[in-house]
């Protein structure tokens, strides 16, 4: 017992552990900051490129209460300390639910949430049209939209076609 606990104090020293707790752009970025010191490369111009597009992006022209989904059976939402709410309220969308991290909904819940949008995500579970009718009964007077959850809720790189991608959304919900 004893050789195995200095076998495990020897492999953390061996291999360093990254942990990060990603919540919002800002923590994002942060992020970045770190892999790339740990890495020994310069990130400045994917943070150039991610802080100008997130500059340039204007929120929709009327705040929206919005429902985010990713998960079916049984319905889980973003709630509001995730790196999707932050990027939701960057888009002028307003969290219909203030619960932590991912809560479980029902339609009644849903529907007494009374969303003018529910976003459904493209991953983790995969939201098809089937489910946009589905939810459109339960809350027949939400905008139901299918949207792509890695440019949602992927940090890092990718968030460089973010604000592009975020940006043609709400346009579209603004028509």
């Amino acid at each position: 017992e004893e050789n195995t606990q200095l076998e495990i104090e020897q492999l953390a020293n061996d291999y360093p552990v990254w942990v990060s707790d990603v919540t919002d752009l800002n923590s994002a970025m942060a992020m970045i900051n770190g892999v790339a010191e740990i890495c020994g490369s310069d990130a400045s111009n994917i943070k150039e490129q991610i802080k100008t597009g997130f500059e340039a992006l204007k929120p929709a022209s009327t705040l929206l209460k919005t429902l985010y989904l990713i998960w079916r059976k049984p319905f889980m939402a973003a709630g509001s300390d995730t790196f999707i709410n932050d990027m939701m309220q960057r888009c002028g969308f307003e969290n219909c639910t203030s619960q932590l991290r991912y809560p479980e909904l029902n339609l009644d819940e849903i529907s007494n949430l009374k969303p003018d949008l529910i976003l459904l995500s493209s991953e983790p579970y995969p939201f098809k049209e089937s489910h946009m009718n589905e939810l459109q009964e339960a809350v027949p007077t939400a905008k139901i939209k299918l949207v792509d959850g890695e440019l949602f809720s992927w940090y890092g790189s990718r968030m460089m076609k973010a604000p592009s991608y975020l940006s043609d959304l709400i346009e579209s919900i603004n028509k």
